[in-house]
């Protein structure tokens, strides 16, 4: 694999992300990367967010509505999306055992596995 060229842009990317909790789009990303770079344009922080996510540094979640997220925190957690305002949340529940059951199922090993769970954040459930 080709060596990436070292971007002010693409580390500004990561920050951005690794500030918050919350799993934002490509838009929320560039409307906040034009912050400290007024003249970005939204293909290029498309295309950042692509590379990042190719080469692992952050997540690509999607997870059907039909826009990406990106999460900057990659350790083994799944994710809780909220089908009545779209918001993600992170789950760091133990989920070993699922692993180990697919592992049974397939006779082969499970190395890592992206999990989402759908229904009502606390918010939208008490309205």
């Amino acid at each position: 694999m080709a060596t990436q060229k070292h971007s002010d842009k693409r580390d500004a990317i990561i920050r951005l992300l690794q500030s918050t909790k919350e799993h934002p789009d490509a838009d929320w990303v560039y409307f906040n990367m034009r912050k400290e770079f007024p003249n970005i344009s939204l293909g290029t922080v498309y295309r950042n967010l692509k590379q990042l996510s190719d080469n692992g540094t952050i997540l690509r979640l999607e997870t059907g509505s039909g826009t990406e997220h990106f999460d900057a925190f990659t350790h083994d957690h799944s994710h809780f999306v909220c089908t009545a305002c779209n918001r993600i949340i992170d789950v760091d529940a133990e989920l070993e055992s699922i692993d180990r059951r697919a592992e049974e199922q397939v006779g082969g090993r499970i190395d890592f596995h992206r999990m989402f769970f759908y229904g009502r954040c606390k918010s939208c459930n008490n309205v």
